[in-house]
């Protein structure tokens, strides 16, 4: 689905898999340290479980004159993540296209009824949403760990995940995460996927061998800000510290990887999680919110 609004020269589209590369490379090359936090190239990887022909369709991109402006994933008919170029956050026209989308239903991005967008930035686009029918959700807490400095072992044995250790993280994963569906094939669907090239999957054991937590690190490049996403501990194995070691040790990789910080958001009222990345030397940032339309 293509939409073209000639006033603003700005193009609404559905991209293909022959477009993932570039969308990848644009939520790549926006990322900076200062940056607030946004779409990450990681959060299209974890998607592209799916297959990349999915992975396409639930993508948005904004364009002018061929250049990607904006991306947005829709995950789920009721939320839209977005990014955009760090340079556009006050642009009109963009920020008016991308609030007329969002809000159309027959835009092709949101349904009608319930709809959240989460745009974590200041700026015209914000604005505009919050002067028409949306209002402020719940907050999220931003947390950064700086990885200037050497990171401190984790004290758990942690593995990159390759082939001969899926099966690890898959259980981890499906343990740690009610009702999750992520299984071995969606690992290796993920795993050929373009910004996987910048990933590592860590699975942590304990002294007695069982495999106990396990997270997904994205690079965006070096001297960018990494991120963190998703990060579970095993079920049965929760309360020992295995969250604020295996965060450690996405750190400590993320450091090996060139990234200049370690990121992740987490919801302000899962204080369990807030407290685990602090413990584990992310500093919370300014809270940020999601919007959502008013019923």
């Amino acid at each position: 689905m293509t939409v073209f609004d000639l006033r603003m020269s700005i193009l609404l589209s559905t991209p293909g898999a022959d477009d993932l590369d570039e969308i990848v490379g644009a939520l790549m090359e926006w990322r900076h340290e200062g940056a607030p936090m946004q779409l990450h190239a990681g959060d299209v990887g974890f998607l592209w479980q799916f297959g990349p022909e999915r992975t396409a369709a639930a993508l948005r991109t904004w364009s002018r004159e061929g250049r990607i402006l904006g991306v947005g994933m829709v995950d789920g008919p009721d939320l839209v993540r977005l990014a955009i170029a760090p340079e556009m956050h006050n642009d009109e026209d963009l920020a008016r296209q991308m609030a007329d989308d969002v809000t159309r239903p027959e835009r092709g991005v949101l349904s009608a009824g319930k709809a959240h967008v989460e745009a974590l930035w200041g700026g015209r686009f914000r604005e505009l949403l919050q002067e028409g029918s949306w209002e402020l959700d719940e907050p999220w807490i931003p947390m950064v760990r700086d990885l200037s400095e050497p990171v401190v072992d984790s004290g758990l044995r942690v593995e990159v995940v390759g082939p001969d250790r899926v099966d690890d993280r898959v259980a981890v994963h499906r343990a740690a995460f009610t009702g999750s569906k992520f299984s071995a094939e969606r690992w290796h669907a993920m795993a050929a996927g373009t910004p996987y090239a910048n990933a590592r999957c860590l699975v942590g054991y304990n002294g007695q061998g069982d495999a106990v937590a396990a997270t997904t690190v994205w690079s965006a490049g070096p001297g960018k800000p990494g991120l963190l996403e998703p990060l579970g501990v095993h079920s049965d194995h929760q309360g020992h510290g295995y969250g604020k070691a295996i965060a450690v040790a996405a750190a400590g990789a993320l450091r090996e990887m060139g990234a200049s910080s370690a990121t992740v958001c987490a919801e302000a009222s899962n204080t369990g999680a807030v407290g685990t990345y602090r413990s584990a030397g992310f500093q919370p940032q300014p809270e940020v919110r999601d919007l959502r339309r008013i019923d």
